[in-house]
């Protein structure tokens, strides 16, 4: 069954060369125009497929969304059945039909027409009711579909589909979209939390070891203890001194002993230490984290006023470590 299995995914990538040869080519004019009708777009996308190209739809209405596109899909069936309502002036129809001749589609084109709504086909068929009534028409044929058959949708569904994410990477490409705009549109799961910000994962308040610059070591050491992140910060007028970790205190006994119990915070400290924005990625820290091989990192602000500390142990709810 090797061999079937082969075949299947050859016929489809072979369809996925053709398309992009027609991106790059043949229909590039009506690529770049569908583009820039989307951008322009003054509502929303409204991505609507029947069956397989349906599913398609819904991803591809999905993908639009979490690039900063707003898109939904609507079903054609039951857009006749009164969800007609969702199409309102400014949006612009991304219709997906293989034949260009699915009926529940076709049904919508007149109410497309009277709200003056832009209509995108996707079609393997040019001259197509659906393909003749777009403003744009994209190219989604194949030679072939990928069954013994050549009935089940296959290769026409993964050339919609790249046809699809094309158009949405193409517009968040054109809005300048960035890793900050990816990372507030999808806080939940995985991805969300490797893309969380550092204000998002710190300790704040209370739970900052904070002590002065004049503190006296056995204090400092007893705020190291109560806080339970390893280390204090030395603060002076809500700025960062330095910090006192645990192997600066080791580190210190080894060298002077119990004598560093009559020094204060200041004369033990660690200036000007690795520190990080709160509006920095969580994966930026755990960068610097691993880099340095420290556990512990405070979160100043652009002059240097203390905001929170960051521990290794925040980041692994990220998933992250």
């Amino acid at each position: 069954m090797k061999h079937i299995g082969e075949n299947v995914i050859r016929i489809e990538a072979e369809a996925l060369r053709a398309l992009a040869d027609r991106v790059a080519g043949s229909m590039a004019p009506a690529f770049t125009e569908a583009v820039e009708r989307l951008y322009c777009c003054a509502g929303r996308v409204v991505v609507t497929g029947m069956g397989k190209s349906g599913i398609v739809a819904r991803k591809i209405a999905a993908t639009l969304s979490s690039t900063r596109t707003p898109a939904l899909f609507l079903h054609p069936a039951e857009a006749v059945h009164g969800d007609l309502g969702i199409l309102v002036r400014g949006d612009v129809v991304l219709a997906l039909s293989a034949s260009g001749e699915t009926e529940e589609i076709l049904h919508l084109l007149a109410t497309i027409k009277r709200l003056q709504i832009q209509l995108i086909a996707m079609t393997g068929t040019e001259k197509s009711a659906l393909g003749q009534a777009a403003e744009v028409r994209l190219d989604c044929s194949v030679t072939q579909e990928a069954d013994s058959l050549g009935l089940a949708p296959t290769a026409s569904t993964t050339v919609m589909m790249a046809l699809g994410d094309a158009l949405a990477i193409a517009l968040a490409e054109k809005r300048g979209f960035k890793k900050e705009d990816f990372a507030d549109l999808h806080p939940g799961g995985k991805l969300g939390k490797k893309l969380a910000r550092v204000r998002t994962l710190m300790h704040v308040g209370e739970a900052v070891p904070c002590v002065g610059p004049e503190t006296h070591m056995p204090d400092a050491i007893y705020e190291m203890s109560r806080k339970g992140l390893g280390m204090t910060t030395v603060v002076e007028n809500e700025r960062l001194l330095g910090v006192i970790s645990d192997g600066d205190l080791r580190r210190l006994l080894e060298r002077r002993g119990k004598d560093i119990m009559d020094l204060p915070a200041a004369e033990c400290m660690t200036r000007n230490p690795r520190v990080i924005d709160p509006n920095e990625f969580a994966a930026a820290a755990l960068n610097i984290m691993e880099q340095k091989k420290i556990t512990s990192l405070p979160v100043v602000d652009a002059e240097g006023r203390l905001q929170g500390i960051l521990h290794l142990h925040d980041l692994w709810g990220t998933q992250m470590v």
